[in-house]
């Protein structure tokens, strides 16, 4: 579990960060928890979007991969949110 310390460092990485995933009218699928893990596993800390066709609203989005992804949800703000988790064998954030 993240301090809010350690969340306010990542928020201010994830700033200039492009999104890199987007969640439509399909949702969670078993093909986009797989992008998601890759994208974690190579980045730590991504960026995604859920588009206004999505079946759920962001934040809950945002929970359920983090649980199905074993990583954390870092901010939610509006359409977008922000998840971390630390690479143990290569870390890229030094926390």
């Amino acid at each position: 579990m993240l301090t809010s310390k350690e969340r306010a460092k990542l928020r201010t990485l994830a700033n200039p960060l492009d999104t890199i995933l987007q969640v439509g009218k399909g949702g969670i699928s078993d093909t986009l928890i797989k992008q998601v893990d890759d994208a974690l596993r190579a980045r730590e800390l991504i960026k995604m979007r859920v588009l206004e066709t999505a079946p759920a609203f962001a934040r809950e989005i945002a929970h359920e991969l983090a649980e199905q992804t074993g990583s954390e949800v870092v901010q939610v703000i509006g359409t977008r949110f922000v998840l971390y988790r630390r690479n143990p064998k290569e870390p890229k954030i030094v926390l």
